[in-house]
């Protein structure tokens, strides 16, 4: 399957991410562990459907092209 990651940093450290397996937003330090539920309450939704319309949608056409090259 395809996972797809949305990684924030601050100073060369991730602080938060979305993780499509997971499907929401985690923190990794105290800031973004505060972010995380955050965005979790209020941008997860769309996120989500950013998920569905564009990188499943891309994904087979991207795929696709990758299997022509090989």
């Amino acid at each position: 399957g395809i996972e797809y990651i949305d990684s924030y940093y601050f100073n060369q450290a991730e602080y938060v991410r979305f993780n499509s397996t997971v499907g929401k937003y985690v923190g990794y330090t105290e800031y973004g562990v505060k972010n995380a539920e955050a965005w979790n309450r209020d941008y997860l939704a769309q996120e989500l459907g950013a998920l569905e319309r564009y990188c499943k949608h891309n994904a087979a056409n991207h795929y696709g092209a990758i299997l022509d090259k090989t």
